[in-house]
C-alpha cells in the first residue's frame, strides 16, 4: 500500500487487552495511562503545528500516530521528548510532570525516541554506538574515567548487554564494522537496539519503516512487537497502514495539529473523519454532479 492511503473502510472492531471497553473519541480516558498531554499547542509564526487538548497514552501497549504530511505528528515527537518547546500546555510521565525536562533527563526517567533520520555516529563502530546507549556511566566522569579500575567492571557489563542486543537484532555480525557502512534498514535496527540500551519504559519511534526494504520491515515489526511482551510502552508515527494495522492497539489520528480520531486500528479505518481528513472532505462526490 502506498503512503497516505488508508485502507478501505472495514467493520468497526472493539480493543483487546486493556483498551477493551474504551470509546472510540478523540481525548478518551485510558485505564493506565503512562503519558497524559493537555493544552499543548505549538505555533510557527501563523500556522499552528500542534493544539493538543487531551491525549493518553495507555502503558503496555503499542499506540500507532497516523495524519496527513504537515498533521504535526513530529512536531508532537519533539514536543514531547524535550526537543522543541512549547508555546503552552502540560504533560506528565508516569504520574510525574516533565514540563521543562530536557532530553537527556527523560531518556533517564525512561522515555527515548529514534528519528525519522538515523543519528548513528557514522565513524564510530556498530557496538561503540551501542555502548553510548548506556545510562550512568562511570567512566564518563572526568576524574573516574582516569582511573580504569573504577568503570572497568561496568564497561565490562555494558558490552555483554550491547553484544546481546545487537545478536537479538542481528547486527552481530556487524559489531566491529562503521556505523557509516551499514544500510538505511540495518540503521534502523541499530538505532532500536540503541534505544533499549537505556531499558526504556516508552519508545517513541518515528517513522521506524520509511525506507526499509520488505525483508527488513518483517524484521522491525517483529521487534515492535517483542517491545510490547517485554512490557514496554510504544508509540510511533507511520504513514503504512498495513505496518498500522499489524502491530497497533491504538491508533491517534491527527490533522491540522489536533486530535482527529482515537480507536483500534478497524475502527479508525472505517472512520469518515479519518477518509476525509486523508481524502478530502468531498472526495466521494461525481465531478459530473452540478451540485
Amino acid at each position: 500500500m502506498s503512503a497516505e492511503t488508508i485502507p478501505v473502510p472495514q467493520p468497526a472492531d472493539g480493543a483487546a487487552g486493556p483498551l477493551a471497553g474504551i470509546a472510540h473519541e478523540p481525548g478518551v480516558a485510558k485505564p493506565d495511562p503512562l503519558l497524559v498531554v493537555d493544552g499543548m499547542r505549538r505555533a510557527f509564526g501563523g500556522l499552528v503545528a500542534v493544539d493538543v487538548a487531551h491525549v493518553e497514552f495507555q502503558r503496555g501497549c503499542i499506540t500507532g500516530l497516523i495524519g496527513p504530511n504537515g498533521a504535526g505528528k513530529t512536531t508532537f515527537f519533539n514536543l514531547i521528548t524535550g526537543f522543541d518547546t512549547p508555546d503552552a500546555g502540560t504533560w506528565s510521565f508516569d504520574g510525574k510532570p516533565i514540563r521543562k525536562a530536557s532530553p537527556y533527563r527523560l531518556a533517564r526517567s525512561g522515555m527515548v525516541r529514534t528519528f525519522q533520520l538515523t543519528k548513528s555516529l557514522t565513524r564510530l563502530s556498530v557496538l561503540e554506538n551501542m555502548k553510548l546507549g548506556a545510562l550512568d556511566q562511570r567512566g564518563e566522569s572526568v576524574f573516574a574515567g582516569l582511573l580504569k579500575p573504577l568503570w572497568r567492571d561496568q564497561e565490562r557489563e555494558i558490552e555483554q548487554r550491547a553484544d546481546d542486543l545487537l545478536q537479538r537484532f542481528k547486527l552481530d555480525h556487524m559489531r566491529e564494522e562503521f556505523a557509516g557502512n551499514l544500510s538505511g534498514g540495518q540503521r534502523k535496527l541499530l538505532e532500536m537496539a540503541r534505544a533499549l540500551m537505556a531499558d526504556p519504559k516508552l519508545i517513541m519511534l518515528d517513522e521506524p519503516m520509511a525506507g526499509v526494504n520488505p525483508a527488513l520491515t518483517q524484521s522491525l515489526l517483529g521487534h515492535v512487537k517483542e517491545l510490547r511482551a517485554e512490557g514496554r510502552t510504544v508509540i510511533f508515527v507511520e504513514h503504512d497502514m498495513d505496518v498500522v494495522n499489524d502491530i497497533s492497539d491504538w491508533v491517534v489520528v491527527m490533522a491540522e495539529g489536533r486530535v482527529l480520531a482515537e480507536g483500534p486500528p478497524a475502527s479508525i479505518g472505517a472512520n469518515p473523519a479519518v477518509i476525509d481528513a486523508y481524502l478530502g472532505a468531498h472526495h466521494d462526490l461525481d465531478l459530473g454532479d452540478e451540485q
